[in-house]
């Protein structure tokens, strides 16, 4: 990359806070209810569209992009994005992820492993 196009850290650590602020914003109002933060909603009459979701969602991806370019990462972009890849009867609703990533947020877990390797034997 041309050391031209690369960003100071200054502006990598505006973004990233913006993201933090929105995104925890998100996981409140999710947490206490709302769905379609992790994905869109699908079908239900009743069910409203959540802009904000949408473009944090869209905003990760940009962020991530822009860290990849810098060759670096942000953990927290990275697991929201992991979150809102999961889809599946087996995988829990999204008022418990909410509440589970803000959890691992507050304690300072986000960036590491959330279940433990197992052993082999």
């Amino acid at each position: 990359m041309d050391p031209r196009d690369r960003m100071d850290s200054e502006q990598l650590d505006t973004l990233s806070r913006a993201f933090s602020d929105q995104l925890l914003a998100c996981l409140d109002e999710c947490a206490r209810g709302r769905r379609g933060l992790f994905s869109e909603l699908i079908g239900g009459e009743d069910e409203t569209p959540w802009p904000e979701a949408t473009r944090l969602r869209e905003l990760a991806l940009a962020l991530q992009s822009i860290f990849a370019q810098q060759e670096e990462r942000n953990a927290l972009c990275d697991e929201f994005l992991d979150l809102c890849s999961m889809h599946g009867e087996s995988h829990p609703g999204e008022r418990r992820l909410a509440r589970t990533f803000l959890e691992r947020i507050e304690h300072g877990e986000v960036g590491t492993p959330t279940v433990e390797d197992k052993k082999p034997w």
